[in-house]
């Protein structure tokens, strides 16, 4: 059986070089120090090739954008899934940068080249337009946080959310209180997902002892102790404003 032979740079040389030629360009290899140029009429067009999409390939079509606006990095068919989260956060960048994007598939003797991203302005106004709720979310944790409580760049570690610090509040008082209804606990400031917290009862920090009270579970007790910065500051925030 003949062994598959590794895929190389210049493989993609004859697919990107045809596909622009039938475009009406005239197309030259190797010009200085640029893989591939293209011309036809007043536009100047320059692809790079290389077989992964790199940091490095990036930076190399960024400079070529000093020669025109008209940049495009051509890589062989990702083996990964189209679409995936991969593949979008890279076309995203890509278009970021204003680069275009050039996808060689090879099945067989058979070459397909296809064009997936055309360089064009980014429009970040629009962008932060289409991401207004992310943005939105990303306040609104914020402001349910009292404190910074995490180290930025963590992994595996355990995150403060302000889903939690509402959950350690509402413990917090019915350690220090006993019984409470939602409503009592509202009253505290503990906010309108109150009622929801302890119906869901995610970290199982609370007993429902009867119809509209509650109380802090053996569970809960016994985890409140790991945040007693947080006890006090909810505590004594109770206590300044009363």
């Amino acid at each position: 059986m003949q062994e598959k032979r590794k895929l190389k740079e210049v493989d993609l040389y004859k697919p990107v070089q045809q596909y622009f030629s039938k475009e009406g360009y005239d197309v030259y290899g190797e010009v200085k120090d640029c893989d591939i140029v293209a011309e036809k009429g007043e536009d100047l067009v320059v692809i790079e090739l290389k077989l992964t999409l790199s940091v490095d390939l990036l930076v190399q079509a960024a400079k070529r954008q000093k020669l025109t606006d008209q940049v495009y990095i051509a890589i062989p068919k990702p083996k990964y899934r189209i679409p995936s989260k991969r593949w979008t956060d890279l076309c995203h960048l890509i278009r970021r940068l204003e680069l275009g994007l050039i996808v060689v598939s090879f099945t067989g003797n058979r070459k397909k080249t296809e064009i997936i991203i055309h360089p064009t302005p980014f429009d970040r106004p629009k962008s932060m337009r289409q991401n207004r709720k992310k943005r939105e979310s990303i306040v609104k944790e914020i402001s349910g946080r009292s404190a910074d409580y995490n180290i930025g760049g963590s992994t595996k570690t355990k995150i403060m959310t302000a889903y939690k610090e509402n959950c350690i509040q509402i413990a917090s008082y019915l350690d220090h209180f006993g019984q409470l209804a939602p409503k009592d606990l509202v009253k505290m400031g503990t906010g309108d997902k109150t009622s929801s917290i302890l119906t869901k009862n995610y970290y199982g920090w609370f007993d429902r002892i009867k119809r509209g009270i509650y109380q802090i579970s053996d569970k809960g007790k016994l985890e409140l102790k790991e945040f007693p910065d947080l006890v006090t500051y909810y505590l004594e925030k109770l206590d300044k404003e009363k």
